[in-house]
């Protein structure tokens, strides 16, 4: 099972037994290397002939094995894998920089911007990069970028000069250097040979977002849909939509299910920010899940194991973007769910930004730190103590004192928000489980998990509780969804209140 693989990711043995069987369960989470082709794979390539073991070497990194010498596999396009979990589950300096790479920290920043938002020298953190996953925060980025730009290539019309600054690169030689290195096609040669027709229309840029199945889309768009702000987002049948802010301008995305795979139409005011969107609605869809780890640990809890393997395909959702995640959990503090929504859509009226991008229902996108850091909120409809909360995190957040992106130190933003009035422990960790897409947060006193947990016969009590839920670890958040989801089990269940679908109750 996977789990074998995170304990040693590169073990020859267990690698190449998933590459024997052609395993998509692996992909993402190693590369294959063939010296005798020169080519990198995914673990399930489908090539007809399977690699002699003496000619395989294995990478953790496609970076890494660029690095080699390797060029990309052009029957199964290795870089459009979904990405690893690892890298969701680490929560060292290590994975926090392997998110910040992801969502385009290197592009916008540089490398020295890099090691500044984790507080590491340039130098450290490159060892560090090398030792562990065989290539540098460079390569890495650079890696990302080809992959970009061959989405770019193949499915629009734009010129390559503007593919080249839009996937993140310096100049047009580097972008003809890699795509040449990487893919050993010329733009020209992989525009003619790749194209696919539909995908850029009106605008509008039409992707596949990989994910391991299952996938329950029923229970995600569902959480979705009971959280959805009038304006910023909305479900239309089965597509989720909503508004993006993006490091360049904003965005308006659609997101639906189609055979394996997500179909995302994004339409962006600059090209440059594709990146940065994918990863933000990768993030929120938990698409880089390994759910099949997730059932393999929690199912082995004999109380559990009934729960999870009714949901296999039970997500932890993200979120866009952490600001507007924990205002949301600090407006559905002891409100329901209807109430909370309607808090957020007042402050998005007052304070979000409207949107140059035209769209019949999705019009704002929500506030900025800043803007509510400095707005008045008496009109909000909500107590004193309350809009203290508020004005704290937005200030924090907006004086750079406190991020809450996905590189951020999850221990620390964790004791940060339990330093701000109003915070107590359910919303600091409701907070660090989606804001910042920590898969092992626990939240024992809330009373839908002791309600669940009572039902399982887990018990109640929030100590006792925590206890047993070591043994989930490092999957915890998908417990907590999954406890969560038995109250749907429930024919006269009660109105959902607060974010777990029951009344939380914080200390001031």
């Amino acid at each position: 099972m996977m789990s074998s693989v995170t304990a040693n990711p590169l073990d020859f043995e267990r690698c190449y037994r998933a590459v024997e069987s052609r395993d998509a369960r692996f992909d993402g989470w190693f590369i294959t290397a063939v010296k005798t082709t020169g080519v990198y794979c995914r673990p399930s390539c489908p090539t007809p002939v399977r690699p002699k073991r003496e000619n395989v070497r294995f990478y953790p990194t496609a970076a890494a094995a660029q690095l080699a010498g390797f060029r990309a596999c052009k029957r199964c396009r290795p870089d459009a894998s979904p990405g690893s979990p690892e890298w969701n589950v680490r929560g060292d300096l290590v994975g926090r920089a392997m998110r910040l790479i992801a969502d385009g920290a290197v592009d916008r920043n540089g490398v020295a911007g890099l090691a500044q938002r984790l507080s590491v020298s340039e130098r450290h953190l490159h060892r560090l990069l090398l030792s562990e996953l065989g290539a540098g925060a460079l390569a890495i980025a650079r890696a990302q970028r080809a992959q970009t730009a061959r989405v770019l290539i193949e499915t629009t019309d734009l010129p390559f000069t503007d593919v080249a600054f839009a996937a993140g690169f310096e100049s047009i030689r580097q972008f003809n250097d890699t795509v040449r290195e990487v893919f050993a096609l010329t733009p020209t040669t992989l525009r003619t040979a790749g194209r696919r027709r539909g995908d850029m229309t009106d605008g509008a840029l039409t992707l596949r977002l990989p994910y391991r199945p299952p996938l329950d889309w029923a229970a995600l768009s569902g959480w979705l849909r009971v959280r959805a702000l009038p304006g910023v987002a909305e479900m239309n049948g089965r597509t989720y939509r909503r508004t993006l802010r993006l490091p360049r301008g904003s965005g308006v995305v659609a997101l639906e299910p189609i055979d394996t795979h997500i179909r995302c139409t994004l339409r962006l005011e600059s090209m440059a920010d594709l990146t940065s969107a994918v990863r933000q609605c990768r993030r929120l869809l938990d698409l880089d899940a390994d759910p099949l780890s997730v059932v393999e640990v929690l199912s082995q809890d004999r109380r559990l194991s009934s729960v999870v393997k009714k949901r296999p395909g039970l997500r932890a959702p993200g979120a866009v973007d952490g600001t507007e995640l924990a205002i949301q959990a600090i407006l559905g503090q002891q409100v329901s769910l209807a109430a909370a929504r309607t808090l957020a859509s007042r402050l998005v009226t007052e304070h979000g930004d409207v949107i140059k991008i035209a769209d019949p229902t999705l019009t704002h996108l929500f506030p900025r730190a800043d803007a509510i850091a400095d707005a008045d909120l008496s009109k909000l409809g909500v107590p004193a103590m309350r809009r203290a909360t508020l004005y704290a995190l937005a200030r924090a957040v907006a004086g750079g004192t406190l991020a809450l992106d996905p590189g951020a130190d999850r221990g620390q933003t964790y004791q940060q928000l339990m330093r701000l009035p109003g915070i107590g422990e359910w919303t600091a960790g409701y907070i660090v489980m989606r804001a910042l897409g920590d898969p092992d947060t626990f939240l024992p006193s809330d009373l839908g998990i002791k309600k669940a947990g009572a039902r399982l016969g887990l018990g109640s009590n929030p100590r006792a509780m925590s206890e047993h839920a070591a043994a989930w670890r490092p999957w915890r958040s998908y417990a907590t969804h999954q406890l969560w989801a038995t109250l749907s089990d429930t024919p006269n269940k009660p109105a959902q209140r607060g974010k777990a679908g029951v009344t939380v109750k914080e200390a001031s």
